[in-house]
């Protein structure tokens, strides 16, 4: 009961702010109002799909791939989650429900251009696709989890830090001193594209945070992010959606057990698999990248060319947010 009153609590707060945001102004905004200055679109046909980046990422990362599903006739739109390619002060001052809030925004607007949607989010930006798809329901097409991120427990992170010292600073008053420096290979195999990283990195460069995104995320940021991963896992029970996961064999960050957990807990009728080698975190600019849009868009379009089915949940369900 407690918890069914604390989800009841967190919807109506998400609707009262919805509520004041709407009685600004009687016009919807439309999705290009709403990509930010790194977000991008390509309008190329009726059905359309959302990209959302990950943590401390950009558009940037998702272009290429959105570029490839864009090709097989699909309009395709990625914003920049809320807080993010501005400073480290700028979203450390955002909260998950923030990052999520910018998206379920920019889907509606999308919904208004496109009768059918599909959303696809890499690594924290796949669990945002999940809280969507749960709340939202068949108003989402269905969704393509790229390197979904419910446990750090990649090759890359050190099992001292999964075990002692990320819980210590992020329960603790540490937390508001302490970055984590993400370190090569940066979650890319692809040493070129690596290489290319690194000199950014290197030469410090005043639109890094635009190309890039952020290396070091402080710890307020990264216990946001847990506090993400613990209200997607309760949501996984009501994503009814298609849903395709992709993950790489050799994920540095996220191991193949986010796949398997994922595809173990979801409730959809429809549940595809796409494993890759030679790539690490980062699907969308790793050297399988064009193979992971292919696959993304073959998805896409085989689920178009169904009838949706009738599902109880395609209202607004109950979601903490």
């Amino acid at each position: 009961m407690t918890q069914a009153l604390a989800l009841d609590r967190s919807l109506l707060e998400t609707q009262t702010h919805e509520s004041h945001s709407a009685q600004k102004g009687s016009v919807k905004p439309s999705i290009d109002d709403l990509l930010g200055p790194v977000g991008f679109i390509e309008r190329k046909g009726s059905v359309g799909v959302l990209l959302i980046h990950g943590l401390t990422g950009t558009p940037t990362e998702m272009k290429q791939y959105g570029k490839v599903i864009a090709r097989q006739g699909f309009t395709v739109a990625c914003p920049e989650l809320a807080g993010h390619c501005a400073t480290i002060e700028a979203l450390s001052a955002t909260k998950w429900q923030d990052w999520y809030l910018s998206i379920e925004a920019a889907f509606d607007a999308l919904k208004e251009e496109c009768e059918h949607v599909y959303v696809s989010g890499l690594s924290m930006g796949a669990l945002i696709a999940l809280m969507l798809a749960a709340k939202k329901g068949n108003k989402v097409a269905g969704i393509i989890l790229l390197s979904t991120t419910f446990f750090y427990d990649g090759w890359n992170v050190p099992k001292l830090k999964q075990a002692i010292l990320l819980p210590l600073v992020l329960y603790t008053p540490l937390k508001y001193f302490v970055q984590w420096e993400e370190t090569a290979p940066y979650g890319i195999k692809d040493e070129r594209v690596r290489a290319l990283v690194h000199a950014i990195l290197e030469n410090r460069d005043n639109q890094a945070a635009d190309k890039i995104g952020y290396f070091k995320t402080p710890a307020t940021v990264i216990l946001e992010s847990v506090r993400l991963i613990k209200a997607a896992k309760k949501a996984l029970k009501n994503v009814t959606v298609p849903t395709l996961i992709i993950h790489a064999t050799e994920d540095d960050m996220a191991s193949l057990k986010n796949a398997y957990y994922t595809q173990a807990n979801i409730s959809s009728d429809t549940v595809e698999t796409f494993f890759v080698d030679d790539s690490y975190h980062v699907l969308t600019l790793d050297k399988r990248k064009d193979d992971v849009a292919r696959r993304a868009a073959q998805f896409c379009k085989e689920q178009s060319q169904k009838p949706i089915a009738s599902n109880k949940n395609h209202e607004s369900m109950p979601v903490s947010v």
